[in-house]
């Protein structure tokens, strides 16, 4: 008899278990205190530009939390894309710029990343930088004139 109860007692404990789970896609982290880095996006998207144009994207971002947010670093994924940042910390309510420079001196698609370490909470940001650089168009060159052998002036 008891172990017929004892089993009741665990399958029923079982079944609430069970029951009582909680979906992982229902759930929402919230941070309460502490800085927080918002990005105005999370692609910079150079388009299509020709060959050696503007270097310079600006990316702006708020600090939506309420202490400082310090970025500690940010890098990109190699050495074509060179990211700025403030080096001061970012007061609640605060917006700043991140400048990103890619090498459009190099022709062809491009996705790279640039990743920020901050003192906020949870894995670092990721920015996506992409476009397209297009060989610029060679001007035609046009050929020096060629010395001429005849001489002009007072013919004797």
């Amino acid at each position: 008899m008891k172990n017929i109860i004892l089993l009741s007692f665990f399958l029923c404990l079982g079944f609430v278990g069970v029951t009582a789970q909680v979906n992982p896609d229902q759930i929402q982290v919230v941070q309460s205190e502490g800085p927080v880095l918002e990005l105005e996006a999370t692609v910079v998207d150079y388009g299509t530009i020709e060959q050696n144009g503007e270097p310079l994207r600006k990316l702006k971002f708020t600090n939506t939390g309420t202490e400082p947010l310090v970025i500690k670093n940010a890098r990109g994924s190699c050495g074509c894309t060179v990211p700025t940042w403030p080096k001061e910390p970012i007061m609640p309510g605060e917006t700043s710029e991140l400048e990103i420079r890619y090498a459009t001196n190099r022709v062809g698609k491009f996705s790279k990343r640039v990743t920020l370490t901050t003192n906020e909470l949870g894995d670092p940001k990721v920015i996506t930088v992409k476009g397209h650089v297009l060989k610029a168009e060679e001007k035609e060159s046009v050929p020096a004139a060629a010395p001429s052998i005849i001489k002009s002036g007072g013919g004797k």
